[in-house]
């Protein structure tokens, strides 16, 4: 890929980056009620269960192929597509709900919207690389089970 074809998924994991920063940056990192800490640690746990589920090596931090890789349907890709990004919302979510402010509120939604414009971004590039990408889309949602 150039340099120029880059320029969208850098400029999409800068802008999620900058995201995650300014939220941990404008307030704790734990949420303090049980409910939202448990939703946190559920998070973290997507997290965790996506990144063994794929293996080390065979994902990128933008959202493009890895020359080499290999299709990834089981774990948590057997429920949603993008369980990575699910679990950045997830964990994020509760620091938004568990200590409310404005500022956070748009750090979160842009976020969101970063997250949504990478997963569509990454899609195209899954379909054109893995030929069973097109069916496995007919089986999964993308980031919520049984919903979108």
């Amino acid at each position: 890929m150039n340099r120029k074809g880059l320029l969208i998924p850098y400029s999409l994991v800068a802008v999620q980056f900058a995201s995650l920063a300014a939220l941990l940056l404008t307030g704790p990192w734990l949420a303090h009620h049980w409910f939202w800490r448990v939703l946190e640690l559920t998070g973290l746990a997507l997290g965790i269960w996506a990144i063994a589920a794929m293996r080390l090596g065979n994902f990128n931090i933008t959202p493009t192929t890895v020359a080499g890789g290999r299709f990834v349907g089981a774990g948590p890709y057997r429920f949603i597509r993008h369980p990575m990004y699910a679990s950045l919302l997830l964990t994020t979510l509760p620091l938004l709900a568990d200590h409310f402010t404005l500022l956070r509120l748009l750090f979160w939604l842009l976020l969101l919207v970063d997250l949504i414009l990478k997963l569509l971004y990454e899609e195209q590039r899954l379909l054109d690389h893995y030929p069973e990408y097109r069916s496995y889309r007919q089986t999964t949602r993308r980031l919520i089970p049984f919903i979108w």
